[in-house]
This record gives structure tokens, sequence and C-alpha cells, in this order.
């Protein structure tokens, strides 16, 4: 007969994502928490089923359906990935059917990214976000986050927000996607690697995560995570390099040049903006998918990439980095005390490297 859960009921929204099922396999098999898996569409129950878990199928833009999967749950974990209307606009309906359904606490998943690719030195959680950013994606985090705290003040439900920077490990899309390029000959070093890269190991973000959840300070406080060891692109490139068998000197190294914005990138960024975007789903979708279309066929959208190296922006001011963010308030006030250390992440992201089916050597140190 197996032990009841003496911890919270934990609702983990975005359950089927990277970070979320992993959410979810961690504190099952803990055996502390009874976990409720939450997911858009039936189908991302697949790997939650295997536990035989109570999952609930609800749109996060749906509050009255967020609100009936929340119900009997006492902490909230927001762990929804998306596109800035998923990020930004979920974090309304979230919070306001996590409070109706009688929740304590919301744990909502941003970035470091809030801080930028390429962090300025001393940055810690005081650091003034800049909405001054190239890349949407900051931007969207930013915006989750002032909303979060913004209905947190004026509501009962308690929130924290946590800030990881790249997360790793078994099932990651940046060791996945990075083997991919590494085999396809895509992959390249900006500048050789040498800036640093803000890794955390997925298991050691959970960790996180769960001391959220009852720790007295945390309320209304957004905090950055990281690492005991912070390693340089080159060493990640490597150990992920080595792991499927490609040679790192094939890997080249790049110089990158921002582009200067035309009139067509001025214009999609018009197209992009919160107000066009909310007119634009406001319309029937037959004369959305047409407007499409017509935007498509006007060439304004990029034309496909050629095979082969071609660095990005977001790429290159991450491998530009030269600091991280100091993450000693998390470590302070949550307890955030990274139990995993590096070479047992790497040797757990190279086990699950083989397990996928990709070429392994196992030497990559």
């Amino acid at each position: 007969m197996s032990a009841v859960p003496s911890g919270p009921v934990v609702g983990v929204i975005g359950a089927n994502g990277f970070i979320g099922n992993r959410i979810v396999e961690m504190l099952h098999l803990g055996g502390r928490h009874e976990v409720r898996p939450i997911v858009r569409q039936a189908s991302g129950l697949a790997l939650a089923s295997r536990f035989a878990l109570a999952g609930r199928v609800a749109d996060a833009f749906d509050e009255a359906a967020t609100e009936a999967a929340l119900r009997g749950c006492d902490i909230v974990v927001h762990a929804l990935a998306g596109d800035h209307r998923t990020i930004v606009g979920t974090v309304a309906t979230v919070y306001r059917a996590a409070e109706r359904a009688g929740c304590r606490r919301l744990v909502y998943l941003s970035s470091a990214m809030v801080h930028g690719q390429s962090p300025p030195p001393g940055c810690d959680d005081a650091t003034p976000l800049s909405h001054k950013q190239p890349i949407r994606y900051n931007l969207s985090k930013i915006k989750a986050e002032e909303r979060l705290f913004a209905l947190r003040g004026r509501g009962r439900l308690e929130a924290v927000a946590l800030r990881p920077g790249i997360v790793f490990g078994p099932r990651s899309q940046w060791i996945g996607g990075l083997a991919d390029s590494l085999l396809s000959g895509e992959a390249y070093l900006i500048d050789g690697g040498v800036g640093l890269c803000n890794a955390i190991y997925i298991d050691n973000l959970v960790e996180a995560i769960v001391r959220c959840f009852d720790a007295p300070a945390a309320d209304g406080e957004a905090f950055l995570l990281g690492e005991a060891e912070t390693p340089s692109w080159r060493e990640v490139y490597r150990r992920v390099a080595g792991a499927v068998g490609v040679d790192m000197a094939k890997v080249p190294s790049l110089g990158f040049t921002p582009p200067v914005p035309g009139l067509m990138d001025r214009v999609d960024e018009w197209r992009q903006s919160a107000p066009v975007r909310a007119a634009l789903d406001a319309l029937p979708k037959s004369l959305s998918r047409g407007l499409g279309a017509f935007w498509a066929a006007s060439g304004a959208l990029p034309p496909p990439r050629p095979k082969g190296p071609n660095p990005t922006l977001e790429m290159a001011l991450l491998q530009r980095a030269q600091h991280v963010p100091r993450w000693d308030r998390a470590r302070r006030l949550l307890g955030h005390a990274p139990s995993v250390p590096a070479d047992e992440a790497w040797r757990r992201t190279r086990a699950w490297l083989a397990f996928a089916g990709y070429t392994t050597r196992g030497d990559d140190g």
C-alpha cells in the first residue's frame, strides 16, 4: 500500500513541455506531493499517463476551464511555453482561475532573459528591466512578470517568479537542437564560443521550484537562478559534440554583425505588436488566414534560410555574454543550492542522447 503524499497538491500548467513534464516526474516520484498535470489537449497527457495521474485538460486562455482544473490544488506552477500571445495572455487567466479555485500560491516560470542574453556586470534581481531589447521573447517575459505582480498587488493569491537561464538536460531542445545542428553541419560558435553560458540543469531548477512552495519570503518576488559552475559556450558544444561523435575542429567560429532593420522589418514589428495582434485575433479565421497568405505572397516574410551555419542575433548575444546574473537572493531566501553537480548532470544528458538514438562516443569528458 503506497504512502499518502504529505505535501501540497500541485497543479502543473504546461505539463507536457520539457520543464513541466520533469516537474511532474520529480514531484510524483519524490512521493511528497500529489501532482496534477494540466494540458491544453488530451494528447499532452501521454508522458504523464505512465504514472496513472489524475490529469486535466484545460486551455490556459479559458479561465473557467482552468479554474475547474485547479480546484483542490494548493500550488500552481505556470510552466507554459509559447509565443508572445501565450506568454503574456495566459498570466491573467491562470492567476484569476487559481485565485477563484482557492489555491494558495502560484509559481511562474519566467526567464533570466528579462535581463538580456548578455547581461551587464553585477546584474542581479534588483537590476532594472529594460524594455529596449531587440529580442521579442525577452520583452514578452518582462510583460508577463509585470502583469503577474500587478495582479498580486490587487489579489489574494501569492505569486513568485523564477528566472532560470539556459535549462539543459534530458529532452531539452537546447541539447537535442545542438546535437542536430552539429550532425547536420549547421552548428557554429560566435567568436570561438568564449562567452559564458548561463546554464542550469533541469533537476536543479525543479528543486528551486519546490523550494518556492513554502518559502515565506518568496511571495511577490522574482528570483534569478544559477549553478555553482558556469561553462563557456565552447565547453557546452564540446560536451555535446563529443557525445554524438562530431569533431569540434569542424565547428566554424563566426563573427556577427546585426543587420540594419529595413522597412519590412519595421512593418513586421508593427504587425506583431499587441494591438495589431489583438485585432487580427478578433477577425474570423478565414479572413485572418487570407491576410496571412497575402502577407506571405507580398514577399514580406523572410526567405528560407540557406543550408549551413546561419548565425542569429539571439545566439550572437548569448555567446558573447561576459557575465552571468547573480543569484544570491535565491540562495539566501529560497535555500537554492543545486544538488546535481555539473559532471553528473552531463552524464545524465549523455545517457539521454544515447537513449534518444544519437550516435554516441561517450568520450567527451
